[in-house]
C-alpha cells in the first residue's frame, strides 16, 4: 500500500468556465477505518457534467458549493482493510470515493461489482449514467416501439446510450451532436438513424429532413437554443424528458429559456417532465440485469473515454465541458 494519499481538492469556485486552476493536488496520509468501515483504493473515476452545476449552485441538487474539499466523484475501487464481516481485502465496489487514492467508507456505500463484465462499466451503462439513460426513455418518456426520439448531447455520457436503447425498443433514433466526426459515430458504431449537427448552419433544416415524420420523445441533455429547436418538431402529444442543462452549467451568464414555452406545450399537448435518476432507486437492480444482459449480447456498446492519472482529473473535466469526451469520461487513477 502507498504511503500517502493524493487528493484533489476544490481550490476556488469558477467565476466565469472552469478552469484547472480552480483544483490544486494534495498529500495526506492514507486514512484509517474505523470500526465497521472500509478502506477503499480508488481504480478508476467517472467525471460528469452535472457536478460542474454543483461548484456554482445552480440548476443542482448537490446544495450550496464549498472548495477546501476533496472534489466529488464515484469511482471503481479495491478494498484495501476491512474492520466489515461484508467487505473483505481484494473485493470490487463503487462507492463515494472522491477525486483520491483512498478513501473509507460504512458499508451502506458501497456496493458489490461483479467480475463477468468490465468493472468500468459501472460507472458508466451500468452506473448513474445507464441508469438515468434508461429509466428517462423508459419510465418518464414512456417509450414505444415505433417512436422517434430524438437525443442532444447524443454522443455525451448519457446520450450515446440513449440513442441505442430506443433502437433496442424499436424505435428510430435521431442525435443532435456538435461535430460531423461525432455525428459519423453517432450513426456508425452506435445506430442511430440520423445525426445533426449543431454547429452547422442549416441546423435546423437538417433536423427538420432527419426527422420527417416528427419527434415523439426529446432527452433534452441540454437546454437553451438546442430546446428552442427541438420544440418546433415536436409531434402532438409527444414527451420531452428534461434530464439535463449542460449549455447552462460552465457559464455564470446562461442563455434564457427558450422560446415557445409554454405555448407550444398547450397547443400540441406536450408533457415536458424533469427528473432525478434517484427517483427510481427501488428499480436500479432490474434496470442493471437488463442492460448487462444488453452488453453480453451486443445489442449496447457503452464507449469509455478515458484519461491516465488522478492528476488528469481536472484537465479531463475542463476539456468535457468544452464537448471533448465520447461515451462516459473516465479517469485511471490505479491498477
Amino acid at each position: 500500500m502507498s504511503e500517502q494519499n493524493r487528493q484533489i481538492m476544490i481550490d476556488s469556485l469558477p467565476e466565469d468556465q472552469l478552469q484547472e486552476s480552480n483544483y490544486r493536488l494534495e498529500t495526506t496520509d492514507v486514512p484509517t477505518p474505523g470500526g465497521g468501515q472500509v478502506l477503499c483504493r480508488t481504480l478508476v473515476l467517472t467525471v460528469g457534467a452535472g457536478t460542474r452545476a454543483g461548484l456554482q449552485g445552480s440548476a443542482s441538487y448537490a446544495g450550496a458549493p464549498k472548495v477546501n474539499i476533496v472534489m466529488n466523484g464515484s469511482g471503481v475501487a479495491r478494498v484495501e482493510h476491512s474492520n466489515s464481516d461484508q467487505f473483505k481485502p481484494g473485493d470490487l465496489v463503487t462507492c463515494p470515493s472522491g477525486w483520491q487514492d483512498y478513501s473509507v467508507h460504512d458499508p451502506a456505500a458501497l456496493s458489490p461489482v461483479t467480475d463477468d463484465i468490465d468493472p468500468a462499466h459501472y460507472l458508466g451503462a451500468l452506473g448513474t449514467n445507464g441508469l438515468t439513460a434508461y429509466f428517462g426513455l423508459f419510465n418518464v418518456g414512456n417509450m414505444k416501439e415505433g417512436d422517434t426520439v430524438l437525443v442532444s448531447a447524443a454522443a455525451g455520457s448519457v446520450g450515446h446510450l440513449v440513442g441505442q436503447m430506443a433502437k433496442i425498443k424499436g424505435g428510430r433514433a435521431v442525435g443532435i451532436t456538435s461535430t460531423s466526426e461525432k455525428c459519423s459515430l453517432l450513426t456508425s458504431q452506435l445506430g442511430y438513424d440520423a445525426a445533426v449537427s449543431y454547429k452547422s448552419p442549416d441546423c435546423r433544416a437538417d433536423l427538420k429532413e432527419a426527422c420527417p415524420n416528427g419527434v415523439d420523445i426529446y432527452f433534452d441533455n441540454t437546454g437553451g437554443d438546442i430546446l428552442e429547436m427541438a420544440l418546433r418538431r415536436m409531434n402532438d402529444h409527444s414527451r420531452i424528458v428534461c434530464c439535463g442543462v449542460v449549455s447552462q452549467y460552465d457559464t455564470s451568464n446562461p442563455a434564457g429559456g427558450p422560446r415557445g414555452i409554454p405555448g407550444l406545450l398547450v397547443n400540441k399537448r406536450i408533457r415536458m417532465e424533469g427528473f432525478l435518476v434517484f427517483d427510481f432507486a427501488a428499480s436500479y437492480g432490474k434496470a442493471r440485469d437488463q442492460m448487462k444482459s444488453w452488453i453480453i449480447d451486443g445489442q449496447l456498446n457503452p464507449l469509455n473515454d478515458e484519461f491516465d492519472g488522478l492528476d488528469k482529473a481536472p484537465a479531463a473535466f475542463v476539456d468535457m465541458l468544452a464537448g471533448g469526451n465520447v461515451g462516459t469520461r473516465m479517469i485511471r487513477v490505479a491498477d
